[in-house]
């Protein structure tokens, strides 16, 4: 792992923060996990809707895309892992890949891992450090633990996106729907789904698979950015990095006085090697004089000291220390922040111990302020007293009149009109009869309107519905579905939407339609001289 090719600054971050940094690798690589996300999952979308239908149950291809969610979240992990590195995949290298990569975990997170709350940070644990058993677990207790809860609330907060996302995206379809149809749009389609058709099964499930197209990248990224954090944590990254750059630099300035030392060395090593001790070849006994000798810096034979000859000069750290020092001065070794805090202008005791040289005038000035200050203060507690004694010595005139004013006012009871509700006026016995009359002589709005009150009166008698008084065109057109005939509630509707056009819209039908129309009604409710329906109709 070459920790200096990071694309990112790794620094101690809170663990929202980091949940936020692995959601923005997701969005800087989108082109890189989506391309292969889609390329996979429509191919498995596919597949198991189509075994779905063929065995007759269409909720099992739902559920199990949402069981091989694991599957599909080894190819964001792989794309981030590796983008974080400087190196984005391709999509074809990303797809070759998940033939041979993480298979051994996948049955674990398959099966009893599947529900983890934690899952989107146990994945890069497992599948990117490779361990086993008793290895794996420890790594999961230290880099998991401290995070359990924000990695929780993670995958309770994608849950929620992805219902919010699959609700919204169905109940979008209802806005397209006209008011005056929303109630029968709605019915039909809680009908539909007691016994839902094919076409609707397949339209939820891609919904679905969108929505967890859309959300569950950030999921994973989310917790890749919690594993990164907690590495940094453990690990010491953001520490490792600095010292690692700090060596290099260091490096590449002792490099040519490691040179010099090297050609240098040997030229000063020779005249120790050769040099005559001049006492023969027995060993040399070393007495206090010249162990005093030796702190005088000379050497036990008398000469000068060679150890200036053998090891050089003593080397300038200053660049060691300047190099340390910026070091230390890297926000991400050391960071700073800046606080803001209010403080008083002038501090009273510095004030007390400042030595005050005032002149006469200044004393003079300072003691007026003096005595208008309490001339002040005292004045207002006067004048607050004597309003007291006033309002007390006038508290006969004031008092009972706020009193008055506090009473609450006693409401009389006002007599309640009662007018008689107009009764709709009867039905005539031959209702086309009349009803051509009313057209013929120049009144149509008021043909259509007995035509209506007849309709309606037919209507309920045949339902077998009492109407509310003052009903609407669309409680009536629902009180009409409980006819048994479908022609009756056709014709039915249709006098309703003539009617509607001439009160609402002033738009008359033709003679043509008008005749048509009765005719059609007058056959349907078998209207004839004397067979008025007396059903009381709504005003």
């Amino acid at each position: 792992m070459n920790l200096e090719s990071l694309t990112v600054a790794l620094r101690p971050r809170t663990a929202w923060e980091a949940v936020e940094l692995g959601t923005a690798l997701a969005r800087r690589h989108a082109t890189a996990i989506w391309v292969p996300w889609l390329l996979a999952s429509v191919v498995v979308f596919t597949a198991v809707n189509a075994l779905a239908w063929g065995v007759g149950m269409m909720w099992l291809a739902p559920l199990t895309m949402w069981w091989l969610k694991p599957a599909f979240d080894r190819i964001p992990l792989y794309v981030l892992s590796r983008a974080v590195f400087g190196t984005v995949p391709r999509a074809a290298d990303t797809l070759r890949a998940q033939f041979t990569w993480g298979l051994r975990w996948l049955l674990p997170y398959l099966t009893w891992r599947r529900l983890s709350p934690v899952r989107s940070m146990n994945l890069p644990v497992d599948l990117l450090e490779g361990g086993q058993g008793a290895e794996a677990r420890a790594r999961r207790r230290i880099l998991v633990g401290p995070s359990y809860g924000v990695a929780s609330l993670t995958t309770l907060l994608c849950v929620h996106f992805e219902l919010a996302v699959y609700l919204g995206t169905i109940s979008l379809a209802l806005l397209f729907v006209p008011p005056e149809y929303l109630a029968r749009t709605a019915q039909g389609l809680w009908e539909a789904m007691q016994a839902p058709p094919t076409w609707l099964d397949l339209t939820t499930n891609a919904v679905y698979w969108l929505a967890v197209t859309l959300i569950q990248p950030f999921y994973v990224g989310a917790g890749f950015g919690l594993y990164l954090n907690r590495r940094t944590e453990v690990e010491a990254w953001d520490i490792e990095i600095v010292l690692r750059r700090l060596a290099a630099r260091l490096a590449r300035a002792g490099a040519p006085l490691l040179l010099a030392l090297a050609l240098l060395g040997p030229a000063a090593l020779a005249p120790a090697w050769g040099q005559d001790t001049g006492a023969g070849d027995g060993p040399v006994v070393q007495d206090a004089g010249e162990a005093d000798a030796d702190e005088a810096g000379e050497d036990v034979t008398g000469g000068p000291a060679t150890l200036p000859a053998v090891f050089g000069e003593v080397a300038d750290d200053a660049p060691l220390r300047e190099a340390v020092a910026r070091a230390y001065e890297d926000p991400t070794v050391s960071p700073k922040r800046t606080v803001t805090t209010w403080k008083p202008i002038k501090d009273d005791e510095d004030e007390e111990k400042k030595p005050r040289d005032m002149s006469t005038l200044a004393r003079f000035g300072e003691a007026i302020g003096k005595a208008i200050a309490l001339v002040g203060e005292y004045g207002l507690w006067f004048l607050l007293g004597m309003l007291v004694v006033v309002l007390l010595v006038t508290a006969r005139r004031w008092l009972p009149w706020l009193r008055r004013g506090m009473r609450r006012p006693v409401r009389e009871d006002s007599e309640i009109e009662h007018t008689p509700t107009p009764t709709p006026a009867p039905l005539p016995d031959d209702i086309p009869a009349a009803v051509r009359r009313l057209w013929q002589a120049g009144h149509p709005r008021d043909a259509l309107a007995l035509l209506y009150r007849a309709s309606v009166a037919a209507m309920s008698a045949r339902a077998d519905v009492v109407l509310v008084p003052g009903a609407t065109e669309a409680a009536v057109l629902r009180a009409s579905r409980r006819m048994r005939e479908p022609a009756d509630r056709e014709a039915f509707e249709a006098m309703v939407r003539q009617w509607q056009y001439a009160a609402y819209a002033g738009r008359l039908p033709s003679e043509e339609a008008f005749e048509a129309q009765l005719a059609l009604l007058a056959d349907r409710f078998h209207w004839r001289p004397g067979a008025a329906p007396s059903t009381q109709v709504p005003a």
